[in-house]
């Protein structure tokens, strides 16, 4: 699941590497990654992550958030830590 999270973290990242261009992939990628996250991370963390995943790949500007990586560090890191 990490490997998964950084993978598509990554491809999100992606637009950085042609600017302007790149914000328009954004347009594709923004409701795709919502779909994975919410697919990968089951429950309360699922739902919560493609939301914010989806906003944050549609705002300009906010690609370098690694939101598949922190529900990965919130699920089972600190909420493991927790129970």
């Amino acid at each position: 699941m990490l490997g998964l999270s950084l993978l598509f973290d990554a491809i999100g990242m992606l637009s950085f590497a042609i600017p302007f261009i790149g914000e328009f992939g954004d347009i594709v990628w923004a409701p795709i990654s919502a779909l994975l996250i919410y697919k990968m991370y089951k429950g309360a963390e699922g739902r919560i992550g493609s939301m914010v995943s989806f906003f944050e790949e549609l705002i300009p500007g906010l690609d370098f958030i690694p939101t598949f990586t922190l529900t990965w560090i919130y699920k089972y890191v600190i909420k493991k830590g927790k129970s």
